[in-house]
């Protein structure tokens, strides 16, 4: 993986100062801190890239598998770390967030993953993803890029919104908050105020999901009422709202 974002570092980076690039960064990065915001201490980035979320939102501390992304994201003021979701190289509860933007995906091993991301955590600390769900427009276009061998979304792994929330809550942790934003399809101008709503929104291009650590009784509790409840309940307490 870090072969394929080195290899288009350049590209990768400069698509944030097209004219498309700023309207959705703005977005994304906008309600990302709704979130991000409720959450105040000591974050860490996992996938930073080249820093752009990061040091938008203020977070001092990043790691990623690509150094020459690393780079990049150094000279934004991130301190960087080169290494993988997986295995992340820091002790125990030493982080009060952990933030993931469009690294989910990417990673070899989700469920390790999200894992290594809770065991950094503080009790009761927070992680934040921000996602393509596969089951949105945006998703469903990447997805097709991937099948003709796009270079980049050929190594992604789309989730739908359930299986995210699942994943989550199955590696100890809690739905807390969400947001939605970019409400145009894929090939359509962007909008030049983007709409930004809070809980899920099944047509949004791009989803803030802000999950809370659980403890070990808590999980087994989660479990059991999933078990009697059965399929089709909502996620904690989060609205998913109906596309308008």
């Amino acid at each position: 993986m870090k072969k394929a974002f080195d290899a288009i570092v350049d590209a990768y980076d400069q698509w944030y100062d097209t004219a498309e690039g700023m309207v959705i960064f703005g977005a994304e990065v906008k309600f990302l801190r709704t979130l991000y915001e409720k959450c105040p201490g000591h974050w860490l980035e996992v996938g930073v890239g080249t820093g752009r979320f990061a040091s938008t939102l203020g977070i001092a501390k990043g790691i990623d598998p690509a150094p020459r992304m690393l780079v990049v994201a150094a000279r934004r003021g991130i301190v960087t770390c080169e290494g993988i979701a997986e295995n992340l190289p820091f002790p125990d509860h030493c982080f009060d967030g952990v933030l993931m933007a469009l690294t989910l995906c990417f990673v070899a091993n989700s469920q390790e993953a999200l894992r290594e991301c809770r065991r950094v955590l503080h009790p009761r600390g927070s992680l934040l993803l921000g996602t393509v769900p596969a089951d949105c427009p945006w998703g469903r276009e990447y997805i097709e890029k991937a099948s003709k061998g796009h270079p980049v979304y050929a190594r992604a792994h789309f989730l739908t919104v359930a299986g995210i929330v699942a994943l989550a809550q199955n590696t100890g942790f809690e739905l807390a908050d969400a947001a939605s934003t970019l409400f145009w399809k894929p090939g359509q101008a962007p909008q030049t105020e983007p709409r930004i709503e809070t809980g899920i929104v099944s047509i949004a291009g791009f989803l803030g999901l802000l999950f809370r650590k659980t403890t070990s009784e808590h999980i087994n509790r989660e479990r059991s009422l999933r078990s009697n409840l059965g399929s089709g309940q909502g996620y904690n307490g989060v609205t998913r709202k109906r596309g308008r």
